[in-house]
């Protein structure tokens, strides 16, 4: 392991993205709406590039923000700093046993602490400290205000424990020393924020608002209980993170963040927020009240980025990297299930990467269809907010969402390849949990979409190029193609 840790620098990571075409700037935008409009409209592209706002309306030249950093497989390639991978089926098999293998490794790469960093570059405290500074984004119409952090990293520590986690909580601007810390009460800066309260004594918090997006990706995976993220994120790049200490708080922070709201939640202080929009699309939960961090300094880079990533209906800012991620994580389960033949799986990001899942497989056995669709629907996974599990042939590419829906179409017979689950898993966060008769369940369907297995020799051939003549087609004229 080497001595000298990685600072997560997001200047560093945007100049690999530029290497790659990925990247398009963007001069002028309005904080009020319309840079919200413009990433969540670039997110609808077939493939985005990662944007960057500067000269943003009420704001100087160089306080920036970017958008989109990880959805595009090259990106999120490099992000988890693999070979730079174009091919989405690619990436989630060269994604495989990776979150275990990281895990295992995590506890080799303990952060290291400097003595500084260019984070420090300029600090505010006191009646100086507003975090109006920044140009903080009403995203979209309905949300219950402006959200200062999204892509962000809420580093907090457990109040009898040495234990550091770095979580993904969204960040309202309540004024000019105010935030909102939105936190689900099962995650694990939730439980550390409790134990505060229990014992009266004030939370210390430290946002940072932008670094190498490694680290607020990781920051909203599931990380395992007591493991801090940073040393995660270290096995990741198989190199320790380079902290700082905040001069407030003494929690660590990324020595290259680009900006970090140091201070704390007091007990009793909680404040409205909200609403804003879900993964899946939906403002799921109206406005609630939530804990309130008081910021009593600020430290910036000359020139700070701030890193965006709001939710919004899928395709969004980041549904495309969970889809990955996710994909690649279902079918490890699926292997670990004793499932054989798993071509690919793919978590669709037209069901937040959750509800809608395909798994493609080789039949090799009468109720193989089957037994791989319910693994799919009820592993460990693939259970939570899921509500379709789809299974295809090995010709069909589960990605291709056009290519599973012609599968379903033709190669189904509702009343036998439609298995019905029913009170399966639930979550308040389900847009359908208004309409559920018992609350905290929900029904899954696990749709067989291969061909019968009894017939399968007999089923009608496709009319299609084959695989290898579309390829020698596609090499020869791909100036037209």
């Amino acid at each position: 392991m080497k001595s000298e840790g990685n600072p997560l620098d997001l200047r560093v990571w945007l100049e690999q993205v530029r290497a790659l075409d990925e990247l398009t700037e963007v001069v002028g935008a309005d904080w009020n709406l319309e840079l919200g409009a413009i990433s969540e409209l670039n997110a609808k592209k077939d493939l985005p590039p990662a944007l960057l706002f500067d000269e943003i309306k009420d704001y100087p030249k160089g306080f920036r923000l970017v958008t989109c950093s990880s959805a595009s497989p090259a990106r999120l390639s490099t992000m988890l700093r693999m070979e730079t991978e174009r091919s989405p089926l690619k990436l989630v098999q060269a994604l495989r046993g990776k979150p275990s293998e990281w895990q295992t490794n995590a506890v080799n790469y303990d952060p290291v602490v400097t003595a500084s960093g260019p984070v420090f570059e300029n600090t505010l405290s006191g009646d100086a400290v507003d975090v109006n500074l920044f140009p903080s984004p009403l995203w979209h119409e309905k949300d219950g205000g402006r959200y200062i952090g999204t892509g962000c990293m809420v580093v907090t520590r457990d109040f009898d424990s040495d234990w550091v986690n770095v979580g993904a909580y969204r960040n309202m601007i309540h004024d000019r020393n105010h935030v909102g810390l939105n936190m689900i009460p099962a995650k694990h800066g939730a439980i550390q924020y409790r134990k505060y309260m229990k014992a009266g004594k004030p939370f210390p918090v430290a946002i940072v608002l932008g670094c190498d997006p490694l680290g607020y990706w990781i920051s909203g995976l599931e990380v395992p209980f007591g493991m801090c993220e940073y040393n995660y994120i270290g096995a990741i790049m198989r190199q320790p993170v380079s902290v700082v200490n905040g001069p407030l708080t003494g929690l660590p922070f990324p020595a290259a963040a680009e900006i970090v709201l140091e201070g704390w939640a007091y007990p009793g202080d909680e404040r409205i927020e909200g609403p804003f929009g879900e993964f899946h699309g939906y403002y799921s939960s109206q406005a609630e009240t939530a804990p309130v961090v008081t910021i009593e300094r600020i430290h910036y880079r000359n020139n700070p980025i701030i890193m965006g990533s709001p939710p919004a209906k899928p395709p969004n800012d980041y549904s495309y990297a969970k889809a990955v991620t996710r994909s690649a994580m279902l079918t490890d389960a699926l292997h670990a299930a004793g499932v054989p033949d798993v071509v690919a799986a793919w978590a669709h990001e037209i069901g937040g990467a959750r509800m809608f899942n395909v798994v493609a497989i080789k039949q090799r056995y009468a109720g193989h269809a089957r037994q791989a669709g319910h693994v799919l629907s009820q592993c460990g996974v693939g259970a939570y907010l899921s509500r379709y599990a789809v299974v295809v042939d090995e010709d069909i590419d589960p990605s291709n969402l056009h290519e599973v829906m012609w599968a379903v179409a033709t190669r189904t017979e509702p009343d036998l390849d439609i298995d019905i689950i029913k009170r399966g898993m639930g979550s308040k966060a389900d847009p359908m949990a208004i309409a559920y008769q018992h609350k905290g369940f929900s029904s899954k369907a696990v749709i067989d979409a291969c061909r019968p297995y009894d017939f399968i020799n007999e089923f009608p051939p496709v009319a299609e190029a084959s695989r290898e003549l579309q390829e020698k087609t596609r090499t020869k004229w791909q100036h037209i193609l």
